[in-house]
């Protein structure tokens, strides 16, 4: 399985430490991703809920949803993806069916079945054996063996610093690969637990969270192999977007925003318009 997402993925980490993973809401999100040199994506359970189906980040989206845009994606771009599976759905079925779509790994969460955002108030988290059983059970169904297994924590804002610590242990003993460490306030808890375990950990650098932004290089010093970037184009399209709207119902032009815009040369130039264009016509 050399050729697979997988095994790209565990390539990228190699050529590149820390990793920075940059989150695609899209196929065509993943085609500027690539474009712009990154080497992995990842695709947000938020960006699935809020991008495709208005819907905040609630537990609302199903298997088969987030399949249906981890596929678009894969189909259209060679780099690696990582997906959000929430607390896994059922398995079995989605590890199965995240390696057939050519996805690169998941990560599962130890939040109960009605989960939030890992950096909203009012979480619930399941306990160390629950979590250990999804994980184990996920490292059971891989058809792929370098199908990445990554287990995401909550429990620090729940259970306090050590009590994560020990529960990260266990995640990696029962055949956790990697380890999404949500919820970090300071550089010295990365710093902590990169040194106490011997796989990758993932800083989650997300915008407006309670993790500050670190740089690439102040998690490169504390230890953290991964960097994830969930939402943030997706937020800066968003801004995007609505201040065009607004611009146009005020203005009655989009004169005055025209500098703003992607041009039609930038946007085939993305897509490789003017190639597939070549192939159709050589086919008539």
């Amino acid at each position: 399985m050399t050729s697979s997402a997988g095994f790209k993925f565990r390539e990228a980490l190699k050529k590149e430490n820390p990793l920075q993973i940059v989150g695609t809401i899209n196929a065509f999100s993943a085609l500027l991703a690539e474009h712009a040199g990154f080497h992995a994506i990842y695709l947000s359970g938020a960006g699935v809920a809020n991008a495709s189906h208005g819907l905040p980040d609630l537990g609302f989206t199903s298997l088969e949803e987030v399949l249906e845009d981890a596929r678009r994606i894969t189909n259209t771009v060679e780099l690696p993806l990582l997906v959000d599976v929430d607390t896994g759905f059922t398995i079995k079925r989605t590890v199965k069916e995240m390696i057939n779509a050519g996805v690169a790994g998941i990560h599962i969460e130890d939040q109960e079945n009605a989960k939030r955002c890992g950096h909203r108030p009012g979480k619930k988290i399941i306990s160390t054996e629950e979590m250990l059983d999804r994980i184990k059970t996920a490292v059971d169904a891989k058809t792929d063996s370098n199908f990445i297994i990554m287990a995401r924590t909550d429990a620090l804002a729940i259970e306090g610093f050590n009590a994560t610590l020990d529960r990260i242990s266990r995640y990696i003993e029962a055949g956790a690969e990697m380890i999404f460490f949500e919820g970090a306030t300071e550089l010295s808890q990365y710093q902590t637990l990169t040194q106490r375990c011997n796989v990758p950990v993932l800083a989650n650098i997300t915008e407006f969270g309670v993790t500050p932004l670190f740089t690439v290089e102040e998690l490169k010093k504390a230890g953290v192999q991964l960097i994830l970037y969930p939402l943030t184009a997706f937020r800066a399209m968003n801004a995007a977007a609505l201040n065009v709207y607004s611009t146009l119902r005020k203005e009655g032009t989009q004169k005055n925003i025209i500098s703003t815009m992607q041009t039609r040369e930038e946007l085939y130039s993305i897509l490789n318009y003017y190639e597939y264009e070549q192939k159709m016509d050589a086919k008539k």
